[in-house]
């Protein structure tokens, strides 16, 4: 039984995701959400409570996981300044991804101010992973230096959403190239 739960939910979820990629914060629904998972529209009410507890659990879930790869792809790095550009492109090109567009998609919607705090805390800790590569390079101001490159990150994100008329290697490159010159400044 207890498996079986646990498979709904994870159904839920991925519905959820493919619902607030495909259409945003309005398409997430509980009819939506039971009619692609099959389950009855009361059914869904047995997991989650409100649309707020679909979205805490998606940060809860997703959210990490994305982090991971960020700060996998800046292990990987060579030194201080490649770290800081591994965390820039890794985040561009997580765009695409579903998990990357249900986030956004989230930061957008009207959450309770438990929802937001643990968003805001998730947020916080992407940010922290840059920090000590800004001390490697020597700012003077790490941490104001990493909430910067963050909103210049956040910035070609929804530019790339928006589906402006650049191409998203475009926006990364641009972004990547201001991030690196102010940083190293």
């Amino acid at each position: 039984m207890a498996e079986h739960r646990s498979m709904q939910r994870a159904a839920l979820l991925d519905a959820a995701r493919t619902l607030l990629s495909e259409g945003g914060t309005d398409a997430l629904t509980f009819p939506a959400l039971a009619e692609r998972t099959g389950l009855a529209r009361s059914s869904v009410y047995e997991y989650f409570r409100s649309r707020a507890a679909v979205v805490e659990e998606l940060c809860e879930v997703d959210f990490p996981v994305w982090a991971a790869e960020v700060a996998a792809a800046m292990a990987a790095a060579d030194g201080p300044g490649d770290q800081v550009e591994a965390y820039v492109r890794k985040q561009l090109e997580l765009v695409g991804d579903r998990r990357h567009r249900a986030v956004v998609a989230i930061s957008a919607s009207e959450l309770d101010a438990g929802a937001r705090e643990k968003i805001r805390a998730a947020h916080g800790g992407l940010v922290s992973m840059i920090v000590d590569a800004l001390t490697g390079l020597g700012h003077a101001e790490p941490r104001l230096a990493a909430m910067l490159v963050q909103g210049v990150v956040d910035a070609a994100v929804r530019r790339i959403e928006l589906g402006a008329a650049e191409e998203p290697g475009v926006v990364a490159e641009a972004a990547v190239s201001m991030v690196l010159r102010g940083v190293r400044g």
